[in-house]
């Protein structure tokens, strides 16, 4: 998969104004071959996972500017924000990488339902039969 040409330094606009991804924060990413980093979309105050969308430089550049979650769509090869045709807004109330530099937990402020269809989470009603395991005694 070709993503759009991005790079580090390049001015992205957003809103009107020019948004630029810093230089220290993309050399910190790990991206896939696609160039993609996962993003954890969690509710900031009761800190339920909401779901997982895919970002590069650019969106991750829109997102950290603009206060609103940014992705880009894997499927049709496009950047979309979080709710500008469903209403279901997630307004950003912070941003993490992670150790290894490959995934994003992005925290915000979910605004109607997470998930495509409908549903609060994009996890609700899909549990996989999984074997409990404990701490021993």
């Amino acid at each position: 998969m070709q993503l759009p040409d991005a790079t580090p330094t390049e001015a992205v606009e957003e809103n009107g104004h020019v948004v630029q991804l810093p230089a220290d924060v993309a050399g910190r990413l790990k991206r896939d071959p696609a160039g993609l980093v996962a993003a954890i979309i969690q509710q900031f105050d009761t800190r339920e996972v909401l779901m997982l969308g895919w970002m590069d430089d650019e969106a991750l550049g829109r997102t950290l500017a603009s206060g609103r979650v940014t992705f880009y769509s894997r499927s049709r090869r496009e950047y979309w924000r979080k709710g500008d045709t469903s209403g279901h807004v997630q307004y950003v109330k912070s941003v993490a990488l992670d150790c290894d530099g490959d995934a994003l937990l992005v925290t915000v402020d979910q605004v109607g339902a997470a998930c495509h269809t409908g549903a609060r989470t994009c996890f609700d009603g899909r549990e996989l039969p999984a074997r409990a395991g404990s701490r021993p005694a």
